[in-house]
């Protein structure tokens, strides 16, 4: 398919009321409000061309830049590239899930999360935080970096409550990840949850809610599923 192409059936798939959801959660025009159920129908039309799934992202239409993260090829996308997503990723779907992803199985997943952890950007600095938890996701213990992320750990309990909104907010999704996929330091997150206690993220008109990360992660541990490394995080 063509960039016109996409676009044009991008459009027809879009609705009125997913557009109003959307709205309420941060997204904002030029976009079609598409489910992402019904866009990952086109993905097999975008994923063999990376330059397509490039001009997708440029477009500046959510729908579009959230085909571009499902299709594009993290094993392509060049540090620069991804610079540009961050900078252009306005709200948190896009900076939290598309970006965070496509990061997270990048060569370059552990060293942008970090550079994007200190921006003073609330979309940027939460991106970081999600590309880490995304890269912990996705990679076996032995390449991670445990004492970094133990003390990533102690500066999240000593700081969240502090941080911007959505940073707080994937913070807490960073927790619960580590308590979840590296065995190594479960018990070490479950405490660093417990001090946090809960969580305070302005979520808008919406039915989203903050997880307490003690109880997610001893939910999963108790359901035998700790440690089990997703194979994408891309979704």
């Amino acid at each position: 398919m063509t960039y016109e192409e996409v676009m044009s059936e991008l459009e027809r798939m879009g609705s009125e009321q997913t557009k109003r959801t959307c709205i309420s959660h941060g997204a904002m025009e030029p976009f079609f409000g598409v489910k992402i159920g019904d866009m990952k129908k086109l993905v097999k039309h975008v994923k063999k061309d990376q330059e397509l799934a490039l001009l997708l992202y440029d477009s500046g239409n959510s729908d579009a830049m959230y085909l571009a993260g499902l299709s594009v090829n993290p094993k392509l996308i060049t540090k620069e590239q991804l610079q540009h997503w961050a900078d252009r990723a306005y709200w948190y779907l896009l900076a939290e899930s598309t970006v965070a992803g496509v990061a997270a199985e990048s060569p370059y997943a552990r060293e942008l999360a970090l550079a994007w952890m200190e921006s003073p950007k609330e979309m940027v600095a939460s991106c970081g935080w999600s590309t880490y938890a995304n890269y912990v996701s996705v990679t076996q213990d032995e390449k991670l970096d445990i004492e970094e992320i133990r003390g990533l750990l102690r500066r999240v309990e000593q700081t969240i409550h502090q941080e911007q909104n959505r940073v707080r907010y994937t913070m807490n999704s960073f927790v619960i990840t580590v308590g979840v996929y590296v065995t190594e330091l479960t018990e070490e997150a479950v405490a660093a949850a417990a001090q946090i206690g809960k969580v305070h993220v302005d979520v808008g008109n919406t039915a989203c809610k903050v997880p307490l990360a003690a109880n997610y992660i001893q939910k999963t541990v108790t359901m035998g599923k700790a440690g089990v490394k997703k194979k994408t995080c891309i979704c």
